[in-house]
């Protein structure tokens, strides 16, 4: 059960120690993934209609925005900053979605406890993003550019989360079909930009492993599901944004001052709370 938190909590620490830029992270996560679910699917031998395999290519080409965005924010503001603000978000659309197309929290209390757990995970990104410029600390020019970008990809995570609600098809089966979706969208991101030195880069090939702990997150959470309900599991999951903002911290050594860390601690602890809340109520 705590395998994807600590999973998806460690796949941020690994992608941000390979020295190469955000499309060679891209790159190599997705052709791991794609490796790992092709040994899943031989093993599993999932079944899965023409229609659902090419709405999870789609989805997998839509995760490829959010990552690349979210790698884009670990090399601009650190993954201690970067990931509580973009699972924040994720959380935040992905509730409103869930109530606006899928007319979930049906009941008068339902809403009442999803809207608080909203406000929760609002008022926790915000508290995340709190930032001091300070002398010690460099200016970083980019950084509000580097927010709004953060937001305006995370609408690939929320179509990643969102597309496969409607579909028939188990977690397990549309995973080949995701991956594959999700090299084919790298590759042309490679080709429009004119980057064809990433598929030879030796930072490409060392963040294959960063698509096997994806992996390795992904399958566990579609397993937990089915052992210990959705909102157990998802819940537990949340945890992951615990660890890798702590392990930013620890381990790639992103400083904080007394302020920021305050706020980020608890930033942290209203968006667990926030996801808590829009989850079992």
């Amino acid at each position: 059960m705590l395998l994807p938190a600590i999973a998806w909590g460690i796949l941020p620490l690994a992608v941000a120690k390979v020295k190469g830029q955000p499309i060679n992270q891209i790159f190599g996560t997705a052709v791991g993934t794609l490796l790992a679910s092709v040994v899943v699917f031989l093993v599993m031998r999932p079944s899965i209609s023409t229609l659902n395999f090419i709405l999870a290519m789609v989805t997998g080409a839509f995760w490829v925005m959010g990552q690349l965005g979210q790698y884009t924010g670990f090399r601009e503001l650190g993954v201690s900053q970067t990931m509580p603000i973009s699972t924040g978000l994720q959380l935040v659309g992905t509730s409103l979605i869930g109530v606006l197309i899928f007319g979930e929290w049906a009941s008068t209390s339902a809403k009442l406890f999803g809207a608080l757990g909203i406000v929760l995970l609002i008022v926790g990104s915000i508290f995340t993003a709190v930032h001091d410029s300070g002398i010690q600390q460099e200016p970083n020019p980019r950084r509000k550019s580097t927010l709004v970008m953060l937001v305006l990809t995370t609408i690939g995570f929320l179509v990643f989360n969102t597309i496969p609600k409607a579909m028939s098809s188990s977690g397990l089966a549309i995973f080949l079909p995701e991956s594959i979706g999700m090299v084919l969208a790298v590759l042309a991101y490679v080709a429009v930009t004119r980057q064809p030195q990433v598929l030879r880069a030796k930072a490409s090939w060392q963040s294959v492993l960063a698509g096997l702990i994806f992996s390795v997150a992904s399958v566990s959470y579609i397993l937990s599901v089915r052992a210990n309900g959705v909102n157990s599991a998802f819940v537990v999951s949340q945890l992951s944004v615990v660890l890798s903002t702590l392990g930013g911290m620890l381990f790639l050594h992103e400083h904080k001052s007394r302020r920021e860390l305050i706020f980020t601690l608890l930033g942290l602890v209203l968006i667990v709370a926030g996801a808590i809340t829009t989850t079992m109520f």
